[in-house]
């Protein structure tokens, strides 16, 4: 069983439009979080999951969402929710 943290966030493009920045993998919960708290403060949005599953067979739990920061696409929560 692995466990992969992930940091997403987004820029507010021309027209109100959000736009999504590289993902970024974190090391552990805490990593994740402090990245997402810095990145609240320069990116309209940011969204902190992990994600937990055997690579090996490619069986994935849902993605729990740690935290989520300013804007961040509905869709998205719905998915993750």
């Amino acid at each position: 069983m692995a466990t992969y943290f992930v940091v997403q966030a987004w820029q507010m493009g021309n027209r109100g439009v959000l736009i999504a920045d590289e993902p970024m993998e974190a090391p552990s919960e805490a990593a994740a979080l402090s990245r997402a708290r810095v990145l609240a403060g320069m990116r309209a949005g940011v969204i902190a999951f992990c994600r937990s599953g055997d690579p090996a067979t490619g069986e994935w739990n849902d993605a729990e969402v740690l935290c989520e920061h300013g804007l961040v696409p509905r869709d998205l929560m719905e998915l993750a929710g």
